[in-house]
């Protein structure tokens, strides 16, 4: 982080005096076409309202504001006007303004700043060439920083935004896109994209959703502890608000924008789409699909526990939703792929009860009514769901049930099959020469840390705590470097840097992006696609980080869900000194 002193003066609005100030300029990065800064105000005085103007040395592509309750008041060319939404109040003592800067071709470096009417001494110097965001490095133990790595998740989150972004938004690449995203008068507008396009599928979607929001629910202090409980909740609301709209009546839900095989064959900026308007799909009870209702039902249940406490209005709309999709799902039965054309990209192997009693187990531990727990007996019954699966996944739901219910129950019934699944995944799956899980070729740090998170929270039940812990660690650990390489990008030792991405693998504006100079581009991506976990190694540690590999090189949002979960769970062993 690069700092330079300079002194300014201010006049505080309302109170008509002057009111001096050191402050200091922070570039805090600097990446090609785009730079993050913090100008620190050292107030002698209270500020109630206040606008800011910054007058750069030449046009910006664009700007963000990352202040809570400020806002864009005028933006135009090389100007940029901010200022309080609302009534505001800061200081006496250190305050900044946190912006960002996109730029098309040489760094605009900030020329003149008036601050509440006043000019302040302007001498601020361009910031670094642009540099890999520098991360820390391993601990002496040889444990990794998860706080670090669970906000760069985060970061990768938002880069997978469709929709009208927010002003808060931190991925400069990125801009508004798919903002006529309908069917009808329906507004479809929002949500994410699925992995390296923009196809809006909802089962994996919903699958995401649902396990972000357990890793909030049962490791917040994780979360707290990194400084990321914030952005965690932007994150899963981002979801949740655009499921409220895909569910505008009780048998009705929208389970896919998007034509996937018209999606692949574009390679390009979503901002750009030039395809036109996209088709969506929805569920029905002529057409019903319980694996998508109960997944939705799922993520809207357990959504509703994460804001039960942070904004209880909004967690009754939430719960609202899941009760009558979870309803949907168990009255009218039938495979979603059947009224969804998603079978050749999202098919629903293990078939729909396990959603049935996923989702019914989400609403009896937010409800703690017992109807939800008789129906998850039977559902238990009816789909053999205590038998042990392979994974747990956007598709497998069971290892996920069987653990979840063993914490919420304490039945043995339940903790034996957790147990059994475990392991079955530590004994008896086949592992890599330096010790991956290696569950599946497609994917298969995605399985790795899946299995690792199911296990850390079956050690949390009390199933063989130290071992489960040690196992998950391990897998996380992998994944992070103990490998031989991170395959997270923009962490840790020798990142991919070409992850199968499309925003993310396009050159600046105005240069246009497509298959020659995004897919088939020799170098590296011209973005960083922070936090992204990448597919994984194949059987022999064998990978290559190469953009046109989909299988070991595509990154997801199902990827780094449950990897996501792992990291706040050892940022709470490690916050409570139990980490192995």
């Amino acid at each position: 982080m690069q700092h330079y002193l300079f002194v300014l003066i201010f006049v505080l609005l309302g109170g008509g005096q002057l009111v001096s100030a050191n402050g200091r300029l922070e570039y805090v990065r600097h990446n090609s076409g785009n730079y993050e800064a913090k100008l620190y105000l050292n107030l002698s005085e209270t500020v109630v309202n206040w606008e800011a103007r910054f007058t750069f040395e030449f046009d910006i592509d664009g700007f963000t504001i990352h202040n809570p309750g400020s806002q864009i008041r005028e933006q135009s060319g090389n100007v940029v006007v901010i200022g309080n939404a609302a009534q505001d109040q800061h200081g006496p003592g250190e305050w900044s303004i946190d912006f960002y800067v996109r730029y098309l071709a040489a760094m605009p470096q900030l020329e003149f700043a008036v601050y509440n009417g006043e000019d302040l001494n302007t001498d601020f110097i361009a910031p670094p060439p642009p540099t890999v965001r520098p991360t820390r490095p391993p601990l002496p133990d040889g444990d990794y920083h998860y706080e670090e790595v669970l906000g760069l998740s985060l970061e990768f989150y938002e880069a997978q935004r469709s929709g009208r972004l927010p002003e808060s938004n931190r991925i400069m690449y990125r801009g508004d896109s798919f903002l006529d995203d309908k069917d009808g008068d329906i507004d479809l507008v929002g949500g994410y994209f699925d992995a390296g396009d923009h196809v809006k599928f909802g089962f994996p979607f919903a699958y995401f959703t649902t396990v972000l929001n357990w890793g909030i629910v049962d490791y917040k202090q994780g979360y707290e502890s990194a400084g990321e409980l914030q952005n965690a909740l932007d994150a899963v609301k981002w979801s949740l608000d655009y499921f409220i709209k895909a569910h505008p009546t009780d048998f009705e839900f929208y389970g896919q924008t998007g034509d996937g095989n018209q999606d692949h064959g574009y390679w390009g900026r979503p901002e750009d789409w030039t395809l036109g308007a996209r088709p969506s799909f929805k569920i029905t009870q002529q057409q019903p699909g319980s694996e998508l209702a109960g997944e939705a039902s799922a993520s809207f249940a357990s959504g509703y526990l994460v804001f039960k406490d942070v904004d209880p209005t909004y967690a009754a709309t939430l719960l609202n939703h899941a009760t009558t999709l979870y309803d949907f799902a168990n009255q009218f039965r039938g495979t979603y792929t059947d009224a969804i054309p998603a079978g050749s990209f999202y098919n629903s192997w293990s078939g729909y009860g396990d959603e049935l009693g996923w989702a019914a187990a989400w609403l009896y531990r937010a409800t703690n009514v017992t109807r939800y727990l008789d129906d998850v007996a039977t559902h238990w019954q009816e789909f053999n769901l205590g038998a042990r699966p392979m994974e747990f996944s956007w598709d497998d739901k069971k290892a996920g049930l069987q653990v979840l219910l063993a914490r919420i129950t304490n039945n043995q019934i339940y903790k034996d099959a957790a147990e059994a699944f475990c392991d079955y995944v530590i004994n008896d799956v086949r592992r890599t020469p330096k010790g991956l899980v290696w569950l599946s070729e497609w994917g298969s740090l995605r399985h790795s840390s899946n299995v690792a998170y199911i296990c850390l929270q079956a050690a949390d039940a009390g199933i063989k705590p130290d071992a489960y812990r040690a196992f998950a660690k391990q897998q996380i650990n992998y994944a992070l470097g103990d490998g031989g390489r991170s395959f997270v990008v923009g962490f840790g030792v020798n990142p991919p840097k070409s992850p199968h991405h499309r925003s993310s693998s396009c050159p600046n504006r105005p240069s246009p992006c497509d298959y020659n100079n995004g897919m088939n581009n020799p170098g590296p991506n011209y973005q960083t696609l922070w936090g992204a976990l990448v597919g994984g190694p194949g059987p022999n540690d064998d990978y290559v980080d190469d953009r046109g590999d989909y299988i070991k090189n595509e990154v997801a949002t199902d990827y780094n869900a449950a990897f996501q979960g792992a990291l706040a769970a050892l940022q709470v062993l490690k916050d409570e000194g139990n980490l192995p």
